[in-house]
């Protein structure tokens, strides 16, 4: 992720949740419709790339008991 595109990332996580739905809406809008060529291979490009960082060890990512704890408490309290 460039730092423009991690800056972006942490002021939109800074929203309030409403407000981080729309721009997550409209960021998934602008991909285009999974179900058009265009869209399913935006997609496929991504899943890839986000399949070979955590193969790399680039992203190690989290275990679900701890991933399943941490949304809870976000969305909970």
């Amino acid at each position: 992720m460039t730092s423009n595109a991690a800056t972006v990332l942490r002021e939109a996580l800074a929203l309030p949740l409403d407000e981080r739905a729309d721009v997550a809406a409209e960021l998934l809008a602008s991909l285009g419709p999974v179900d058009e060529p265009d869209g399913q291979e935006l997609w496929k490009v991504e899943l890839e790339r986000r399949a070979r960082r955590a193969l790399s060890g680039d992203a190690p990512g989290e275990d679900w008991a701890t991933l399943r704890e941490r949304l809870a408490n976000r969305f909970t309290g």
